[in-house]
């Protein structure tokens, strides 16, 4: 049988040279949004190391919708220059380079994690964090629910990122509705208690991601793939669940999204998450063969034999490495070795290859 993690994978005008993506991962480095030369570096070694596709981290669409003050951005013209120049090195190396743009919503404000991932109030930098209705992450922890124009200003802001992403040369954009950030807050009952057309019913709780989605594709280019990022699960009684993700996917699918990369979790303090190796990709699997949509699967998944398993049994089309790729960031020309395919490597190292 081929090996299914160096095969090529095509969606729309974009061929990927292999299912290896690199998953979009917070660097805490910026400021102002600005990348800089830790980003070019970041990226650019793990494009030279093999992978298919390299995803930018969340990428900020206003300045309250950062994480912490160190996160990258993308709502000036400004922040354009270095994105372009990082993606033409991202290129060069034969990958493609994707952007991940997002809104953290109740979960902004904080500081970095290695700072200790604390709320930040306006005197230490902080801002007012907004959300579907005013529950905080923590109890103790305050947030506003925003208003219609709030609303329609954030769909206007995704809007504008994305005009800037094809500035910027991306070549495939996801966006971001996972991990207990904005859009997943609009879409679990346990952080939307709204009472209007955004909150209640799940055809009421999935219409803002839809509505962002409909303005994404207003300004990305059709022929160029788009993804969408979701907590399968919030891994808490009464949360979204496996089974609206699967609803919410076909929707998503007849609206023209790609691919659904599939995680889990983030949104409650008290989630239970059962750790293992593998342990998300049974939601990708049911998505893939359920939704009948492309997915990408991602969550402790360390090892070559893991992933090429993953894709030998129809469980995702494309397998995403976060914290292996961080040990390894030349993972795609290490697992070539071990399934012993001929991976061309960058001419300037090929005198390792033997």
């Amino acid at each position: 049988m081929p090996i299914q993690l160096f095969s090529p994978l095509t969606i729309k005008s974009i061929t990927f040279k292999n299912r290896i993506a690199i998953s979009p991962m917070c660097q805490y480095s910026s400021a102002d949004g600005f990348a800089n030369n830790w980003h070019l570096v970041h990226l650019g070694s793990r494009a030279t190391g093999g992978a298919g596709l390299i995803v930018q981290e969340a990428t900020a669409v206003s300045p309250e919708a950062r994480i912490s003050p160190d996160d990258l951005g993308i709502w000036k013209d400004e922040h354009i220059q270095k994105l372009k120049e990082i993606n033409e090195f991202i290129i060069s190396q034969n990958s493609i380079p994707g952007i991940q743009i997002a809104h953290a919503g109740r979960k902004a404000s904080v500081s970095s994690s290695w700072k200790g991932s604390k709320k930040l109030d306006p005197t230490q930098g902080g801002w007012e964090t907004v959300s579907p209705s005013d529950i905080g992450y923590h109890d103790d922890e305050k947030t506003t629910a925003l208003d219609k124009n709030g609303i329609q200003k954030t769909i206007s802001d995704f809007k504008k990122a994305t005009k800037r992403s094809v500035e910027a040369g991306y070549q495939v954009l996801e966006i971001h509705a996972a991990h207990g950030y904005l859009l997943h807050q609009f879409l679990s009952p346990l952080s939307n208690r709204r009472t209007d057309e955004y909150g209640g019913s799940f055809e009421n709780r999935i219409r803002f991601t839809l509505e962002i989605v409909e303005a994404v594709q207003s300004e990305w280019p059709k022929n160029l793939p788009l993804f969408v990022r979701i907590s399968a699960s919030d891994w808490a009684d009464g949360g979204w669940n496996i089974d609206e993700s699967i609803q919410l996917s076909k929707i998503l699918k007849e609206k023209g999204v790609d691919l659904i990369d599939v995680s889990s979790g983030g949104l409650v303090s008290h989630q239970q998450i059962p750790l293992g190796p593998n342990y998300q990709v049974p939601f990708a699997e049911r998505i893939k063969n359920e939704a009948k949509i492309l997915t990408g699967a991602v969550g402790l998944i360390t090892e070559a034999a893991q992933a090429e398993a993953i894709l030998n049994t129809n469980q995702a089309d494309l397998v995403l490495f976060a914290r292996e790729s961080l040990r390894s960031p030349y993972l795609a020309l290490d697992f070539a070795k071990e399934l012993n395919v001929d991976l061309t490597w960058p001419k300037q190292y090929e005198r390792a290859k033997i």
